[in-house]
């Protein structure tokens, strides 16, 4: 695969033989950003989870304490007073079962985050083959099926991610933005890595995290030295 110039520079920061602490490689992956957008931090986390097995899976939500830099749009399932209360926390898009034929139709997938009254399940549930391959379902664990919307739609917008492990026991979540502080991406990152930490299986046989890598969208993955974090 060739890679530009500018991933060429920025991938002579990293010394791919070395394992990072949380700090040097904040500091590497801002360094390394250099497009000409405010670009993504992500962590990417390979676990030693069989995902395979109800057991040993990890899905779970937490509220970074500096966001994600990004603006989240937040569709709701609900009728009555619960759409009313959707409406005045601020979600972008309110609705119910009307909104099924133009997602399911025409493709409609203007948002980021669906969230439902439990009531409207039966409805959502009819979304899954669009809104399930997108990790767009909502889910109780993840805090997305819930009566209390006006919470659910807070924390999402001050900067809530769900994390859960890919098809390969991988997560993969973003943790701020570029711009961000060390001290905010630090901050945000601690946050997950606990959160992901209290999550752990009872089941998992072996080493829990195997690798954790920081990358921006266009820049080179830092590898981090796990031990530290388990420390």
């Amino acid at each position: 695969m060739k890679r530009g110039k500018r991933y060429v520079e920025a991938a002579k920061l990293v010394d791919r033989a070395n394992l990072y602490d949380t700090a040097e490689a904040i500091s590497i992956v801002k360094k390394a950003a250099v497009a000409k957008f405010d670009e993504t931090v992500e962590v990417h986390i390979r676990t030693g989870c069989d995902g395979r097995h109800a057991d040993q899976q990890i899905r779970g939500a937490v509220v970074l304490p500096h966001g994600t830099g990004k603006t989240v749009r937040i569709l709701v399932f609900a009728k009555g007073p619960k759409a009313d209360e959707a409406q005045a926390a601020g979600a972008d898009y309110v609705g119910a079962e009307e909104l099924i034929p133009k997602i399911q139709n025409e493709g409609w997938l203007d948002f980021d985050v669906v969230v439902a009254t439990p009531d409207m399940m039966g409805v959502v549930g009819r979304l899954g083959r669009v809104l399930g391959p997108k990790g767009l379902m909502p889910n109780p664990k993840a805090g997305t099926v819930t009566m209390d919307v006006t919470k659910a739609i807070n924390d999402i917008k001050a900067g809530k991610i769900e994390y859960r492990l890919d098809k390969t026991n991988i997560i993969h979540v973003p943790v701020g933005k570029a711009s961000f502080t060390e001290e905010q991406l630090a901050d945000n990152f601690q946050t997950l890595i606990d959160a992901i930490l209290k999550a752990k299986p009872a089941a998992v046989k072996g080493a829990y995290l195997k690798s954790v890598t920081m990358t921006s969208t266009m820049g080179p993955g830092v590898k981090l030295n796990v031990a530290k974090l388990l420390g």
